[in-house]
């Protein structure tokens, strides 16, 4: 730890990126559910569905990224961690980014795609500095990925200047990619490492096959390459075959790490919760492509977007704060109903899709659980994120 003698929520990067990422996401869903009513418009150059796309995937996951690695790559490099103004002035230039994408039709377009990129071309900077500092090649993977994140957003920013709809475009499904071949490869570290850590706690019994074993290489690989497939043909049957294989293997790694020896704790269970999603919407979205429904297609991205970012997002951020604030590392009533209020938003989503007529009541009904999921975590959590962690 830096030695920091200011506010508490700029003592380590997780803090203000958590909570500013957790209000951001009830706050652009509450405006994104005014403007579907019509009762709202935000003066953005981006479409409504644009913009939406955006926020959650560029702006909302990008903050959670930069809490999370923020915490991490200490760890991982033996280096102090950022802290105090510095990270202030970070955390100033994502909220920079928010309010340009928000206000872009009064600004010119360069100066917009400038203004929201600096935030995490400098994160990019940054990690990369700490990890070629602390010779921790191993995690050059996580900063290749995350420099994938920053090109997908200039891209998107590229396509929505030229006015292509941009949520259908390259920039998004880049996006998209990304975040979830980041789960797949972190989360693939922490589910079974964290289940394996509880189930030895509460005696004998099965435990987790050991992270990133042959079978693990192999189904990231196939994963690599169905979105690989699905990003320059969405459409195509090709991309369709790739993700439902690609999806059956992250089905079976998933069912290697004991899930179902878990549900006491839904500190553990969300993890497999969260992953679990990654080959649901791979099927999903691939089936959609082998029967060229494309209607379904949608639906498989908000599998992705809500229920495998969303969720898992929501796991590492209770329990990163939990654990780093000196708590027990143990949900409550309060932590399990943001997590259900999530899984309740997702399916809502999918429901939206299946049935039309109801599109509306369960387009409302998705988004006040979301509002309800991260309000909730912003008032459950954010007392923790802004007082200093407790003496011992």
């Amino acid at each position: 730890m830096r030695a920091w003698q200011g506010p508490a929520l700029l003592s380590h990067g997780f803090r203000p990126f958590f909570l500013g990422g957790a209000i951001w996401a009830a706050l652009a869903m509450t405006l994104w559910l005014a403007m579907l009513a019509g009762a709202f418009s935000l003066p953005t150059r981006l479409d409504p569905v644009s913009w939406h796309a955006h926020e959650f995937l560029y702006g909302y996951l990008g903050a959670i990224i930069a809490g999370f690695l923020l915490t991490a790559v200490p760890n991982w490099t033996g280096r102090l961690p950022i802290a105090g103004w510095a990270l202030g002035g970070l955390f100033l230039l994502w909220l920079l980014g928010r309010a340009a994408i928000a206000t872009s039709a009064l600004w010119p377009a360069p100066v917009v795609a400038a203004v929201d990129l600096a935030f995490p071309v400098l994160f990019a900077l940054i990690v990369a500095r700490e990890i070629v500092a602390g010779k921790n090649w191993r995690n050059l993977i996580v900063l290749a990925l995350f420099s994938a994140l920053v090109a997908g957003n200039g891209v998107f920013h590229w396509e929505a200047a030229r006015g292509d709809y941009a949520a259908q475009g390259y920039g998004l499904r880049i996006g998209l990619a990304t975040a979830i071949m980041l789960i797949a490869l972190i989360g693939g570290r922490i589910v079974p490492s964290f289940t394996r850590n509880w189930l030895v706690k509460r005696g004998a019994g099965r435990l987790p096959t050991p992270p990133m074993a042959r079978f693990d290489k192999v189904a990231l690989l196939t994963l690599v390459a169905a979105l690989s497939t699905w990003v320059a043909w969405p459409g195509s049957s090709a991309a369709g075959l790739a993700l439902v294989l690609a999806g059956a293997a992250h089905a079976a790694r998933l069912l290697r790490w004991a899930g179902m020896r878990t549900g006491a704790e839904p500190l553990v269970w969300v993890l497999h919760a969260g992953y679990a999603f990654v080959p649901l919407g791979a099927i999903v979205l691939g089936l959609s492509n082998l029967s060229a429904d494309r209607a379904g297609a949608a639906a498989a991205q908000h599998i992705w977007m809500a229920g495998g970012i969303g969720l898992m997002t929501l796991a590492v951020m209770t329990r990163a704060t939990l654990g780093h604030t000196g708590r027990t590392l143990s949900a409550g009533f309060g932590t399990t109903a943001i997590y259900l209020l999530v899984i309740a938003a997702t399916l809502a989503r999918l429901m939206a899709g299946a049935l039309p007529d109801l599109a509306s009541a369960f387009h409302l009904a998705s988004g006040l659980a979301w509002i309800a999921a991260f309000a909730g975590f912003a008032l459950l959590y954010g007392p923790l994120l802004i007082a200093p962690r407790p003496c011992r």
